[in-house]
């Protein structure tokens, strides 16, 4: 469920008539619903009542500050991938003891910087990581928490590129050798083994994969504490889909009894990484139509967003709804069958393919929806084009989160080596 919807003929997002914005700040724009944002964190987090739980928002869904600043101040935790998401999710406000931080390839600058803050735990990928974890915290006189990341080897069913549970992935030690990497690990004097983590996917529509991933991950505890090892937290990760074209995601209780059935009353506290779920239909993204080119195979309305703007299309040939931000009524049985294209010099540059859709013309606005993760994360500088505005809106009030960037914040890290100037 979001807030953008019709009225007489307007797209508006909660109270706010999205033409109105686009007047304002121009396009294209990333644009936010303060109340869908809110009200899929709330019911998340409520699907879980009577389970002793951790929410941790996953950062890289959308790092936006104003995103980040609501779902702490809802009470969330927070899972990052980075030293820079790490350092927004401080400045938004998130305690270091309610942060997670996994990735397969974090920098002995990111370590210290995550262990001088005091992070709920990290989550392990590899022996060689858990190795310089430790010799990191003993430099700093500290000890860090660890969780290892347990490939189970279960198919999510998902885009190969999504899919980070298989045994093939570059992603967490494989579930038939974590047992001795569990015990290399409470050998180590400077890490203090707390959890175990697993993240088999995004976009996952179908709740028996999480099933079996726990599955494996409660016989795993059993083993550890046959060691000595007493598990605390399992980390679940995220990865439950959307609704973007056809698709039919779970729902979210339904999601939470199959963990719960499978968890049982097992002694741990569940920690749990939503991204795209929470924030991916609160989003979309507005462009404008710049032309409509006929052509004898393929007809294509071109707009002023692209592929840099939002990569997804390009990337995984993800599917993005086209609607109209104003309806017409006039024309409306003259739909034509179009790509939407950006202005971007490669002919992987495009936002919708073989789409029917209204007869757009010159100047119309265009939303595209159910872009709210990893839209603007994903947006680059490709062809030296600027990234685009965010804006949020609450009820009757809208305000830019990010600003357009400018030509001159385009070239400001940028420098001429001083050997030219002579």
């Amino acid at each position: 469920m979001h807030h953008f919807e019709y009225r007489n003929d307007t797209l508006f997002c909660e109270a706010v008539s999205v033409a109105a914005i686009a007047e304002t700040v121009g396009t294209p724009f990333y644009l936010y619903s303060q109340a869908t944002l809110e009200r899929h964190f709330t019911q998340f987090d409520r699907a879980f009542d009577g389970i002793d739980h951790l929410v941790c928002y996953s950062a890289k869904a959308n790092t936006n500050q104003a995103i980040l600043t609501l779902f702490n101040r809802m009470g969330s935790g927070l899972d990052i991938v980075s030293g820079g998401e790490l350092y927004r999710g401080l400045r938004a406000g998130f305690a270091p003891e309610k942060i997670v931080y996994s990735g397969v390839g974090k920098r002995i600058d990111e370590i210290d910087a995550a262990l001088a803050r005091g992070i709920l735990m990290f989550n392990i990928e590899s022996q060689q990581e858990l190795e310089l974890i430790n010799a990191r915290a003993g430099q700093l006189n500290t000890t860090a928490p660890v969780a290892i990341r347990v490939n189970p080897d279960v198919d999510p069913k998902t885009h190969p590129y999504i899919s980070t549970g298989l045994k093939q992935n570059k992603f967490g030690i494989d579930i038939r050798t974590a047992r001795d990497a569990y015990r290399a690990a409470q050998a180590l004097d400077h890490v203090d083994v707390v959890g175990i983590d697993c993240h088999i996917g995004s976009q996952i529509t179908d709740t028996q994969p999480f099933a079996d991933a726990l599955q494996s991950l409660k016989a795993l505890v059993t083993a550890l504490k046959d060691d000595g090892i007493v598990i605390k937290y399992i980390d679940m990760g995220g990865g439950l889909g959307i609704t973007y074209q056809d698709e039919a995601p779970p729902a979210l209780n339904t999601y939470a009894a199959t963990i719960s059935a499978t968890l049982k009353k097992m002694p741990v506290k569940l920690i749990l990484e939503p991204g795209r779920v929470i924030v991916g239909n609160a989003g979309v993204l507005v462009t404008r139509v710049l032309f409509i080119k006929p052509g004898p195979v393929k007809n294509f309305v071109i707009v002023d967003a692209g592929m840099n703007d939002l990569m997804r299309p390009t990337l995984y040939h993800a599917y993005h709804h086209v609607q109209p931000i104003i309806r017409k009524t006039a024309g409306k049985d003259e739909a034509f069958v179009a790509d939407v294209v950006g202005p971007i010099c490669e002919s992987g540059d495009f936002l919708a393919q073989d789409r029917k859709m209204p007869p757009f013309e010159p100047g119309d606005l265009m939303a595209l929806m159910s872009a709210g993760a990893y839209g603007f994360t994903m947006a680059s500088n490709y062809c030296s084009r600027l990234k685009p505005a965010e804006v949020m809106v609450h009820g009757e009030r809208f305000e830019v989160v990010s600003r357009r960037q400018d030509y001159e914040t385009l070239v400001q890290n940028e420098r001429v080596p001083a050997w030219m100037d002579a």
